[in-house]
């Protein structure tokens, strides 16, 4: 039985354009590979992407409908996800000046960079409603087979949207690194982990004052 999708195409080049629009996820991302290096930005990417298909398999079983329609259950969720944000720009903000030796410690210390990532993502429920105002666009209504119309337009959506922060990883943690080249003093790296840290913290306020 073939899924109730149409415009396909359509829905790709729309799904680009979104995913290469500056957001939450690439700051997010680009913070991490800046001030964490390369492999942690690619983990919290990747931890992106999880949180995305998250959100993808909530919106098919239907919670996601029950998010939106629940003020309750949407404010429970933005102050959990805005709490854990701010959490984890307040831990970046309070690194000290180490070497090059000590960085696995701090990396471990600020927390694995996949989960910060996926609970990023997943206790954002803006991502939640967008996915559900989103995706149906492109599945018949009333056909047979929506649920999983809406996981195979989700997985699409979130794998240009994964392969876009994974550039963006790189390109942080690049330009990260070559600007550390040229700090003798060392004093380069932790200064751009605190930026990290406080853009965490303001995206995490962000996300509590928000509306709707």
């Amino acid at each position: 039985m073939s899924l109730p999708v149409h415009d396909l195409a359509l829905f790709v080049g729309a799904a680009l354009l979104l995913n290469l629009t500056p957001g939450p996820d690439m700051l997010f991302v680009a913070g991490t590979a800046a001030s964490r290096g390369r492999r942690a930005g690619l983990l919290a990417a990747l931890g992106v992407g999880a949180g995305c298909l998250f959100h993808t398999l909530l919106a098919a079983v239907g919670l996601s409908a029950l998010l939106a329609a629940s003020d309750l259950a949407f404010a429970a969720v933005k102050w959990a996800g805005a709490a854990y944000l701010v959490w984890t720009g307040l831990t970046m903000l309070r690194v000290r000046r180490e070497t090059a030796g000590q960085a696995p410690e701090r990396l471990s210390r600020s927390g694995n960079p996949f989960w910060q990532g996926a609970l990023t993502n997943a206790l954002n429920p803006k991502v939640a409603l967008f996915f559900l105002a989103f995706l149906p666009q492109f599945i018949d209504a009333g056909a047979p087979g929506q649920a999983g119309a809406l996981v195979v337009l989700g997985t699409l959506f979130n794998l240009g949207g994964t392969g876009v922060n994974l550039v963006v990883a790189l390109l942080a943690s690049r330009a990260a690194a070559s600007l550390a080249k040229r700090d003798d003093a060392g004093r380069f790296g932790p200064w751009l982990q605190r930026a990290a840290g406080a853009m965490f913290v303001g995206l995490g306020l962000k996300l509590a004052l928000s509306s709707r």
